[in-house]
């Protein structure tokens, strides 16, 4: 069976006064033995689909077993970067069969207050395309990817204690 596109536009199809979703997923990571959700955690989605151990990364202390969230954010911001220009391509007539966007992901310190930061890097590769030609697209698909938009507006964030 062929895994379909999906089916949303680039263009503003939307002028409502308040945020719409469109799909909504739950994640929850438990603590496990070192009751940390980085060092020894377990994330699981709402549907069971994802089931993963986290582990901090060998680099930072860790057993580096299991996956961690900067993978994790790599992984989604490179596939939904990818969609954003696959979904403009198209609707230029050219084929985005051979894109491949590498995301790397930095978790550092901020030097303006000590807390902890991420930085990103998307690297696109597009054989046969040309800067120039790329540039506007790479351009329209950093406006529509809302991983991009996270990056440059933020995202609106709430935090509650459950009762």
């Amino acid at each position: 069976m062929a895994i379909q596109q999906p089916n949303l536009p680039a263009e503003k199809d939307f002028d409502g006064e308040s945020f719409a979703p469109l799909y909504t997923t739950t994640v929850t990571v438990t603590g496990g033995s070192a009751a940390h959700g980085r060092a020894s955690g377990k994330a699981r989605s709402d549907d069971g689909v994802l089931d993963l151990d986290l582990r901090t990364p060998a680099e930072l202390g860790g057993d580096g077993q299991g996956t961690n969230p900067e993978q994790l954010f790599a992984a989604a911001f490179a596939a939904c970067f990818h969609g954003a220009l696959s979904l403009v391509a198209r609707q230029t007539v050219s084929d985005p069969t051979a894109i491949a966007v590498e995301a790397t992901v930095a978790f550092g310190r901020d030097p303006e207050d000590g807390g902890y930061l991420l930085q990103v890097d998307l690297v696109v590769r597009w054989p046969g395309v040309t800067p120039e030609a790329a540039a506007p697209l790479l351009e329209r698909a950093d406006s529509l990817c809302p991983y991009a938009r996270m990056a440059w507006r933020g995202t609106p964030t709430t935090i509650t204690l459950a009762s």
